[in-house]
């Protein structure tokens, strides 16, 4: 599996792969893409983050360090359609790639905006119907304002003034997950 350090490997390769169906593509182009495959909004973010990054040491052996990523939720969907135009159309992200095992498979995929991440899942195990995730975030009167803007006839979401740790817009998607937005006080 590759990571984020094997990024100008992978937009090489998919420069090349383009190239040879008669799509071309500028280095630059495959470097701002395979950015946002990972979740960056571009090449210069994914770059900062990659000489942050410490080598990785193989093994678990005593005395190495443990070291934790983010975390990605997984949420229970149960349609499709109502999915994309739940995550896609109304909350606004984008969709970064989905997958299935075979025809007629249920659906895995992922959404992203702003840096923050999601897997939604057709898969009866994946997820309990239900889950909520908390997200920090700046911005949050400006996003509740976009929310509304769309007269999305499902969800009218209003703030909360004294949520834990800040303001906090609670948003439930048709599956009965709920996202919690929620922007620091002061």
């Amino acid at each position: 599996m590759r990571s984020f350090r094997d990024a100008k490997l992978m937009a090489k390769s998919l420069r090349e792969a383009m190239a040879a169906r008669q799509v071309p593509l500028s280095h630059s182009e495959t470097l701002e893409i395979v950015a946002r495959q990972f979740g960056y909004d571009g090449w210069n973010v994914l770059a900062a983050k990659i000489g942050e990054a410490e080598p990785e040491t193989p093994g678990t052996g005593a005395g190495e360090a443990v070291r934790l990523r983010m975390g990605i939720p997984i949420l229970r969907i149960f349609d499709e359609a109502k999915a994309r135009e739940f995550y896609l159309g109304f909350l606004g992200f984008t969709m970064d790639w989905d997958h299935r095992f075979g025809p007629n498979m249920p659906l895995y995929m992922q959404v992203s905006r702003s840096g923050l991440q999601l897997h939604l899942s057709e898969h009866h195990g994946d997820a309990s119907p239900g889950s909520t995730v908390f997200v920090w975030m700046q911005g949050i009167d400006a996003y509740r304002a976009e929310l509304l803007g769309k007269h999305y006839s499902y969800s009218r979401p209003g703030i909360q003034e004294d949520g834990p740790g800040g303001r906090t817009l609670e948003v439930p998607d048709p599956f009965g997950n709920r996202i919690r937005f929620c922007e620091k006080r002061g």
